[in-house]
């Protein structure tokens, strides 16, 4: 049986779920893998080169999905669109994103099907947000906020397709996806957006909600945050992150191991691992 040794870099991932997640995904696979995972600051993130001549792979998560970049040496089609890396094959020292499959599957689980009549918010256009931003811009009418102007505008030149916000007015959304860390790890906060010049207000109550049908927080922990738990509160539907860690962790073994992936597969194995106790 191949045994890949995998690893995680970001910047605080001490407590991820991922070693748990790829180890069940290869022996569901046939396969196994160690895992390891590796929390560097910012000033740090240069060791990330160990890794290239110790694993196999590699997965890259938030601050670092556009830091790599300058490490490696190819990318796929779907990370060159984005500009940002979440999955790295040390042979070769290729580049993938798998996040967007990740999302789009947990759209199709969740039977969420967005359409052009559809008003999207997305909060956040950093790696992740990209990502998102790519899956539902053709199918619907997609609105992005980001509070950093430059990363704002550094997405809207790279992939298009979406208005930008840099100030949120109380509008009206049938879909809102917080791609933003604000909220992971048990903290009760809430995204913080501009809605006047001159201030940084949380907007998140019911009026903010009103109209919306579903929320989504790409955070998993805790499992309904506190964004998640304010769109419930006035009937919303909300769906955390969990489904997108392992769909996007699926499509990364299978890059891994250079086999073909499936939905129906994935979706399999996902329900098996949520079945655990």
């Amino acid at each position: 049986m191949k045994n890949y040794h995998l690893a995680l870099v970001g910047e605080n991932v001490s407590s991820s779920p991922s070693p748990r997640i790829h180890q069940f995904i290869m022996q569901s696979l046939g396969a196994s893998c160690s895992y390891e995972t590796l929390s560097l600051p910012a000033a740090e993130f240069p060791r990330v080169e160990e890794l290239f001549s110790s694993c196999d792979g590699f997965n890259v998560t938030m601050p670092y999905k556009r830091s790599i970049l300058p490490f490696l040496k190819r990318l796929d089609k779907t990370a060159s669109a984005l500009s940002s890396v979440n999955t790295v094959k040390c042979c070769g020292r290729v580049g993938f994103n798998t996040d967007q499959g990740g999302f789009t599957w947990l759209l199709q689980s969740e039977h969420i099907v967005p359409s052009l009549a559809m008003r999207v918010l997305i909060l956040g256009a950093g790696g992740a947000g990209r990502s998102v931003i790519h899956a539902l811009s053709p199918h619907a009418r997609v609105f992005v906020y980001e509070k950093e102007p430059l990363r704002l505008q550094a997405a809207f030149s790279d992939l298009g397709g979406f208005t930008p916000l840099q100030v949120l007015s109380r509008e009206s959304f049938d879909f809102i996806v917080n791609c933003t860390g604000v909220g992971m790890h048990e903290s009760q906060d809430l995204p913080r957006v501009r809605t006047s010049e001159n201030a940084e207000e949380t907007p998140f109550d019911e009026t903010f909600f009103s109209g919306c049908d579903t929320a989504i927080d790409l955070i998993y922990d805790p499992a309904s945050s506190a964004f998640l738990n304010a769109a419930k509160a006035v009937g919303a539907r909300g769906v955390n992150g969990m489904k997108m860690l392992f769909f996007q962790a699926y499509l990364a073994d299978c890059i891994f191991w250079g086999r073909e992936g499936s939905f129906a597969e994935a979706n399999e194995i996902q329900r098996q691992f949520e079945a655990q106790p």
